[in-house]
């Protein structure tokens, strides 16, 4: 079965100051950067009201009003 001697990893206590510091700013550095992932755009409320408003036609319009109980 496999240990920690088996991988041959270096341990922090055998190495000197500087190869430890290096080793520990590398991986603090590591974890400190996010990934990047690509922003999605996302529609506003006005974007998606023109959309709707363009496809809504004269007979579509009076039907959502009789509906609603409007006056038509």
């Amino acid at each position: 079965m496999a240990d920690l001697d088996s991988l041959n990893y270096k341990s922090i206590i055998d190495m000197n100051n500087d190869e430890a510091i290096d080793l520990l700013r590398q991986i603090r550095l590591s974890r400190r950067i996010p990934d990047k992932k690509p922003k999605t755009a996302k529609e506003t409320t006005k974007q998606t009201t023109k959309k709707i408003s363009a496809m809504i036609d004269p007979s579509m319009a009076e039907e959502l009003l009789k509906l609603l109980g409007g006056n038509s």
